[in-house]
């Protein structure tokens, strides 16, 4: 059992950002502060979202932009740290449309997404996220009421059916980059599919999507999942399958992660023995997009170097620098009653 010391943990760019505006130097300053901070607390690499762009952009330039980017972060001395990426589809960017074309600027959009994955992160990284159904996008009849429950799973299977093509050509091209493909499933909230590990690793197994696989996320699972009996089954058929990709690590509330309900013992007992991949601590400050798009009414650990001080409310350096520390004692703990055990 490794020592929490030996495990890789990322950190999520979420606390500062949903957009690293490549193109503002003044802004890749920022992010580059952010980074020394984070890697003197002990964090060994990050994820960072990549933002949809313009729907009508060039691609290729958005790619070249990143890896500018990238050569400012090697300039800055961050040139061994590595990159996960957070990727979305959108209503224009739609694997799942009835409609081929679309389907095909979709691949486009995503084949886009893995050169910048491959960019920033190198060989072996992730992209991971909700890049099946677009994020945020759900069904209406067409008299506007909404689409639920069993109504809303007959609605979605043709939508899965549609992307499986998609995904495979993906998949095949992701492995020329070296990049692992990680569906993650969210809240209902959030999209109307696919919201839980199954679902995902059901499409992965009607599409044979080659080594796409899926991330679990330790605050999706305690709000959306049917049960630890579940939460253990999926693991293994995860594993099983090698689609086990990216482990999330994210409080129920998606703050602070210190003193919150991430049920440790479960979570670890399941992902420690069969997962050697980083754990991505992951916390959604409340910043725009997050604010408004998940209705957040705590308030926002204030950002040093973007926000001023904020007297009794934390920074994001105490957050992630607490959140650390919570990960390892817990990793020591569970290596400890593991060690107890045999």
């Amino acid at each position: 059992m490794p020592h929490s010391g030996t495990r890789k943990i990322y950190f999520s760019f979420f606390m500062f950002t949903a957009d690293l505006r490549p193109t503002d130097s003044a802004y890749t300053a920022i992010l580059t502060s952010h980074l020394k901070a984070l890697t003197a607390m002990g964090y060994h690499g990050f994820d960072v979202h990549i933002a949809p762009g313009d729907p009508g952009g060039d691609l290729q330039a958005q790619v070249e932009s990143y890896r500018r980017l990238r050569q400012a972060f090697d300039a800055a001395g961050f040139a061994d740290i590595p990159f996960t990426t957070n990727v979305g589809t959108t209503r224009t960017f739609d694997p799942t449309s009835p409609y081929a074309e679309q389907r095909h600027q979709a691949l486009r959009y995503l084949k886009s997404r893995v050169d910048i994955t491959s960019i920033l992160g190198g060989e072996n990284t992730i992209m991971s996220g909700p890049f099946l159904y677009p994020y945020g996008v759900f069904p209406t009849t067409d008299d506007g009421q909404g689409i639920w429950s069993d109504a809303l799973h007959a609605w979605m299977q043709p939508r899965y059916a549609a992307a499986r093509d998609i995904f495979r050509e993906l998949a095949d091209y992701a492995a020329t980059k070296k990049v692992k493909l990680a569906i993650e499933p969210v809240k209902n909230w959030e999209t109307p599919g696919p919201t839980m590990v199954s679902e995902a690793l059901d499409f992965l197994d009607g599409a044979q999507a080659g080594a796409c696989g899926v991330t679990i996320d330790s605050a999706q699972v305690v709000m959306e999942s049917q049960g630890p009996a579940v939460f253990r089954q999926n693991v293994a058929r995860a594993v099983a399958q090698n689609r086990l990709h990216y482990f999330h690590v994210s409080a129920p509330d998606r703050g602070a992660i210190a003193d919150c309900w991430i049920p440790w013992d479960i979570m670890l007992g399941e992902i420690e023995p069969v997962y050697s991949g980083p754990y991505l601590v992951e916390v959604f400050n409340a910043i725009e997009p997050f604010e408004s798009s998940m209705r957040m009414t705590r308030r926002r650990f204030w950002r040093p170097g973007e926000d001023a001080p904020v007297a009794g409310v934390e920074s994001a350096y105490q957050v992630a620098e607490a959140a650390l520390k919570t990960l390892r004692r817990e990793l020591d703990a569970h290596a400890s009653k593991a060690r107890q055990r045999t």
